[in-house]
């Protein structure tokens, strides 16, 4: 008995070691991260996209084709990249009394990608307009901007911002092309409608110009249960429809004014920055596919996003660019939660239980 004690206390012992130095470990993490400096939030990453289909090509081409062939056509390749350094530099050199014509013969045409993959809060605005903010700093007016988009809309002012950061874009001079292969409906339609060019897959979902509300309501409940509910106000319409309180049909028409000023207010957006759509035709709140959109022109072109940077890339120089945060654990999984509540949230919607406007 009195060696089972002793390999007992052993044990925790141990124990209580391992678990004091994860503890330690743990506060000096905690420590440091406070102490990061807050320009070191997150930073933006490229990729050339040219590069990575060049990587695929020649990975696949190096199976299948014959192994001299294979080594002569890099041999090529190299020694064209190596002639089409050296006539760029040399029409650097013609062009060196202008900084900005030496600039522009100095490369091909670029054009930078950035994604946004919208949820109800449009929460990848954040980074959005950080990516948005690096490529205008350094854009030329024959740079092109291709965003693929994907959303099913959301919040109307959360949206709103999102739609604002594509028209700086605009405002610069720089084309835009918005790609949707899967949906930009309702706040995804109203960013995608900034751009100078929208493209979609053929079954793509797009359009749902339309404002939504709805709530549930618990006032006879409570009256049934005698439970009372007070709310006080300064301002007749401080609040019009509420979850918990008596709602009148004063308010309630309020409310309806409120949703059919936002729609006006959609509507008039779309128009200005679509002018030849029939505005009446489509602003139902109805969607459509990928052709029955290109129909009514809510789109330009039938074209998935890949096929699109894929025929850019023969002429331009492609990159991806991102701008990724910097995280701490607890953040993280505050993100997923809120991840996984969004999830139920939709689901909750579309069911017709959850209350929201949407744009």
């Amino acid at each position: 008995m009195t060696e089972f004690f002793f390999e007992y206390g052993l044990f925790a012992a141990k124990l209580a070691t391992f678990v004091i130095a994860i503890l330690v470990i743990v506060i000096v993490s905690a420590a440091a991260t406070r102490r990061v400096k807050k320009s070191m939030k997150g930073h933006i990453e490229t990729s050339r996209v040219n590069d990575e289909i060049e990587a695929m090509r020649d990975a696949l081409d190096a199976e299948v084709s014959d192994p001299d062939a294979f080594k002569m056509h890099i041999k090529q390749r190299q020694k064209q990249k190596k002639l089409e350094r050296k006539a760029r530099k040399k029409a650097l050199k013609q062009t060196a009394g202008s900084e900005q014509e030496g600039a522009a013969a100095d490369s091909k045409p670029r054009v930078f990608v950035l994604d946004f993959k919208g949820d109800l809060r449009a929460s990848p605005v954040s980074q959005l307009r950080r990516e948005i903010t690096a490529v205008l700093s350094m854009a030329r007016d024959s740079d092109e901007v291709v965003v693929r988009v994907e959303s099913g809309g959301g919040m109307v002012h959360a949206y709103g911002l999102a739609s604002s950061q594509l028209q700086r874009i605009r405002q610069q001079g720089i084309d835009l092309t918005v790609c949707v292969d899967k949906v930009a409906a309702s706040g995804g339609y109203m960013m995608a409608c900034v751009a100078n060019k929208i493209l979609a897959a053929p079954f793509a979902i797009l359009g749902s110009i339309g404002v939504v509300a709805q709530m549930p309501n618990f006032n006879r409940w409570l009256k049934k249960n005698d439970v009372d509910f007070e709310m006080i106000t300064a301002g007749e319409y401080k609040r019009t429809l509420t979850i918990l309180g008596e709602n009148t049909d004063k308010r309630r028409q309020k409310f309806i004014e409120e949703i059919e000023d936002l729609h006006l207010l959609f509507k008039e957006f779309v128009s200005q920055n679509r002018p030849g759509l029939d505005i009446k035709q489509v602003a139902t709140g109805e969607a459509w596919f990928g052709q029955r959109a290109l129909d009514l022109s809510l789109v330009d072109e039938l074209m998935t996003s890949d096929e699109y940077i894929a025929k850019a890339c023969e002429v331009a120089d492609v990159f991806e660019v991102k701008y990724v945060e910097r995280k701490t654990l607890p953040q993280r999984l505050g993100i997923a939660l809120q991840e996984s509540m969004d999830g139920l949230l939709l689901r909750w919607w579309e069911r017709g239980t959850v209350s929201r406007f949407f744009s």
